[in-house]
């Protein structure tokens, strides 16, 4: 399942010294994948995996072994990982930089998730002008705004049903150089054909569909984990994929109200459903991880491996080196 959005980042870009996560793109990329797993089993404990044991478990995502070591090396140019070299055997672990990041995104898949409040009627507008040869800039503003739960309900205005907090302010206005307009209001039908639907800056229907994929795809597999029938690869691949599709979903429905939605609406299920695979899997993956890094490492390596689950995520996975993601 892809976003039917151009979604430049699926992570906020907020933090002091920005790091350049992968962008998603159709399907998975090997270094979205290798975010994916080091994030999984390593980000709670800041661990070190030699670049070997990436590379094999990235084969059995079938990315070739020049594919993964490509991978390994752009995310170091990127600062997403740091690398350790000892005789000729490389090591490496996501940077300071990229876990609070990742972890900030962990704990905002969940939470962005769950049924909002009652709406009290109120939108947020964001009008903003930047010349064509900004092009960049518009991109990375446009990518934020997105982050944020915004949609472009006209080109250059862009809604939301959600406020505006004062970070998210501060961060815009430095990303667009004062370029921008905020309101706050509600809606005003004219009763015409003439007069738009704010909602209509989102699909509503190709986000039900994609809440059906997702259900489609994912309840099949619950009686076999259940039952003990997903070992293995297969389980890590299944909690990486389940992770990377999952994660689309609070762009793609920002907490919308609950009000202006058709009845019967997926979010909640596809939250539900998402933890079951996330959870049930995490003791197996994590183990099928260990066992892989333990034909390129010593065993005391092997503890440092950890899954976290959807409960971690929501409490703020973090190692005591990365600091506390809420304060960053």
């Amino acid at each position: 399942m892809t976003s039917p959005f151009n979604i430049e980042e699926i992570y906020p870009d907020d933090t002091d010294h920005p790091v350049r996560l992968p962008r998603r793109q159709t399907g998975s990329s090997p270094q979205g994948l290798a975010v994916t797993l080091l994030a999984d089993y390593t980000l709670r404990t800041s661990a070190w995996l030699p670049s070997a044991a990436i590379v094999a478990l990235l084969a059995e995502a079938d990315v070739s072994p020049t594919g993964a070591r490509t991978a390994i090396s752009r995310l170091a140019r990127r600062g997403v990982l740091e690398g350790s070299r000892n005789g000729r055997n490389s090591s490496y672990r996501l940077t300071q930089t990229a876990a609070i990041s990742l972890s900030i995104g962990g704990n905002w898949i969940l939470t962005a998730t769950t049924t909002p409040p009652r709406w009290d009627g109120h939108w947020t507008l964001i009008a903003f002008s930047l010349p064509q040869d900004q092009s960049a800039q518009r991109r990375t503003l446009r990518g934020q705004l997105r982050w944020m739960g915004f949609a472009p309900l006209y080109d250059g205005l862009w809604i939301s049903p959600r406020p505006l907090p004062e970070p998210a302010r501060a961060h815009l206005a430095k990303l667009t150089l004062g370029a921008i307009a905020i309101f706050h209001g509600r809606h005003v039908d004219l009763g015409t054909a003439a007069g738009r639907d704010p909602l209509d800056a989102w699909d509503i229907e190709e986000i039900s569909q994609q809440y059906e994929d997702f259900l489609h795809r994912w309840r099949a597999l619950l009686p076999r984990i259940r039952a003990g029938q997903v070992t293995g690869a297969a389980a890590v691949q299944a909690r990486t994929e389940v992770m990377d599709t999952f994660r689309r979903f609070p762009t793609l429905d920002p907490r919308l109200p609950v009000e202006l939605l058709p009845a019967g609406w997926l979010r909640e299920p596809s939250r539900e459903v998402f933890a079951a695979v996330y959870d049930g899997l995490a003791e197996i993956a994590e183990q099928h991880v260990r066992d892989v890094v333990a034909r390129f490492a010593d065993g005391n390596a092997l503890s440092d491996i950890q899954a976290h689950t959807t409960a971690d995520l929501l409490t703020g996975v973090r190692h005591p080196a990365y600091g506390d993601p809420a304060r960053a």
